[in-house]
């Protein structure tokens, strides 16, 4: 595939890769390539065809010349003798068959009256027909050679002596002397004299039915070889003359009915992208193709026609709901800075009570959230401290969450009990809570004068206290049913003492159940390890340190839950200082 886009391209690259050309290389490939099999397997038919066909004729021709031999000569008798002296050689005497004392060992079976009848028979076949050679020889099994008994080959060059042998195939040994007699019995081989040679016969039996001998007929197949080659340069010029003629036309068909209607496309899709970028509202650019191939080219400019008008209507309804979504956007950021203007947010808190400190903070997972905190003071010597988690997220969590603290802070103010107020709290809510959704909520409220804290705890977190000069702890109380779950739910105080430097830590679930990356859960043996670490700091600096670890724990994961902390530092009552006033009298 090129590197360059088709933007990036000269004309002249655009034209080499263009559609057309790669559909006229690919036909053209694809022709060559089955024109290829197609000639191997003619190949392959015509040349086993003339191959068994000469193959045939030798053997014919070897099987004739046994028949008349059987009846005119005594192959059996001059074959034995060959044989005979043959292997009472030993393997040095015979190591050079073409030598004059080898062949001065067999001179006297040319005046044999059976040898002299025999070549004149096989001469006369040979004479006859187109075989290469016909003689009678045997294959000898113990040292894998054919030992040739007669030949008539008139040419001395080519005149095979009697007792003269070559060295043949074990494989060809073993075929030829235990052939079943089904089927033709040949061999082909490439030698080196006579390149590649067809050897076909039938073997001569004993009445015993011992094999003495063979009529063996040679046939080559340099022929077959040369026909083949003539077969192969026909074909291959017929197609490429084929190939190339049937290249053009489906190139000539193939640009009219998918290359020409491809590109008006592709131009209308240019056009249509210009207009754009104009300003111009046309929706007519596919509609005036008039393309009709009837196939899927004219299902695509049909689809891209559809795509270019609901493109248009997408336009209008995303400009529309761009609006929309700004519109709510900015309504959610007012609704935001609305819920953080309901929760107490100056600091310090009650600048003129030195009897404790307090800081509070909120993160809304959303644009709003739905945990809240609150305190304030009941009366000069009381201070009630709220921390509450509503279920649910955005602004149904954010409106039940308001109505909730204002539900909180009034039951608080008449002096009720914690237990009390959460008691009437939840049964206001539960009367009318159609979407049924709950809130968990710690509710303390301090003695400042003695530090006696009574709290009462409606399903939410437990919370955690630091004495003077101890760690961290968290306190296992006792949880309430949540609020707006269930009317008439009757809820319990408890009580815990702080004393002069101690710390009050309240929070949300959005603290334990913050993630990291990997899913593991921040967890409350972190935030209790947090905490230790921030020590007696400050309450709005203690804040900061947890909620930056915090993030510094979930890395790049989102925020899962809204995270609200809430910090008190008892120091004590406040001594009055003394008056030192001088009698003047």
């Amino acid at each position: 595939m090129p590197k360059k886009s088709v933007r990036e391209m000269t004309k002249l690259e655009r034209m080499r890769h263009s559609l057309s050309n790669r559909v006229f290389r690919s036909v053209l490939l694809g022709s060559v390539l089955l024109g290829a099999i197609c000639l191997l397997i003619g190949l392959a038919l015509y040349t086993a065809a003339v191959a068994r066909q000469d193959i045939s004729t030798a053997f014919n021709l070897s099987r004739n010349a046994s028949a008349i031999l059987a009846k005119t000569a005594d192959t059996e008798a001059v074959s034995r003798e060959v044989m005979a002296r043959y292997r009472s050689l030993s393997e040095a005497e015979r190591a050079d068959p073409y030598s004059d004392a080898y062949a001065a060992r067999f001179a006297d079976i040319y005046d044999r009256e059976d040898y002299q009848r025999i070549s004149s028979v096989l001469a006369d076949f040979l004479e006859s027909s187109d075989v290469y050679a016909i003689y009678l020889a045997m294959y000898d099994p113990k040292t894998d050679a054919i030992v040739y008994i007669v030949d008539p080959e008139p040419d001395p060059e080519q005149h095979c002596s009697p007792g003269e042998w070559e060295k043949v195939d074990h494989e060809e040994t073993e075929k030829f002397l235990h052939w079943d007699g089904s089927g033709m019995l040949y061999e082909i081989a490439d030698t080196e004299i006579y390149g590649w040679v067809s050897t076909a016969g039938v073997p001569i039996e004993s009445d015993s039915g011992e094999v003495t001998g063979f009529i063996l007929s040679d046939i080559t197949l340099s022929d077959v070889v040369s026909g083949i080659w003539k077969f192969v340069v026909q074909f291959a010029v017929g197609l490429l003359i084929t190939v190339i003629l049937f290249s053009i036309l489906f190139l000539r068909r193939m640009k009219k009915t998918v290359v020409e209607p491809l590109n008006a496309i592709a131009g209308a899709a240019q056009q249509y992208t210009a207009d754009k970028t104009a300003g111009l509202h046309n929706t007519g650019h596919f509609a005036s193709l008039a393309i009709h191939t009837g196939d899927e080219i004219e299902n695509l400019a049909l689809t891209v026609h559809d795509m270019e008008c609901d493109l248009t209507d997408y336009e209008k309804n995303l400009t529309r709901i761009t609006a929309e979504k700004q519109r709510i956007h900015t309504e959610l950021t007012l609704a935001n800075k609305i819920q953080a203007d309901m929760l107490p947010n100056i600091f310090p808190a009650f600048p003129d009570r030195k009897e404790f400190h307090i800081s509070a903070s909120m993160t809304p997972a959303k644009e709003v959230g739905g945990d809240f905190y609150d305190y304030f003071l009941v009366d000069d010597d009381h201070l009630a401290l709220v921390m509450a988690d509503v279920s649910g997220k955005g602004v149904p969590a954010a409106l039940f969450m308001m109505m909730t603290m204002i539900m909180i802070q009034n039951q608080a103010m008449t002096g009720k009990s914690p237990k009390d107020v959460l008691s009437s709290v939840n049964d206001q809510i539960c009367h009318h809570n159609r979407e049924q959704m709950f809130v968990t909520v710690w509710l303390g409220i301090l003695e400042i004068s003695t530090g006696r804290l009574i709290a009462s705890n409606a399903g939410h977190e437990k919370p955690i206290v630091k004495q003077p000069d101890g760690d961290y702890e968290m306190i296992a109380d006792k949880h309430g049913f949540v609020i707006g779950a269930m009317e008439g739910i009757q809820y319990r105080d408890y009580e815990l003492q702080l004393r002069p430097g101690s710390r009050l830590f309240l929070y949300t679930d959005g603290l334990m159940e913050a993630s990291d990356e990997t899913d593991e859960l921040f967890g409350s043996e972190r935030a209790l390890e947090t905490l230790n670490r921030a020590g007696d700091a400050a309450p709005q600096e203690l804040l900061e340190f947890v909620r930056n670890e915090v993030k510094r724990f979930e890395g790049d994961a989102p925020q899962f839950d809204d995270l609200t902390m809430l910090c008190l530092a008892y120091n004590g009552p406040v001594q009055p200082e003394a008056n030192n006033t001088n009698d003047n009298d």
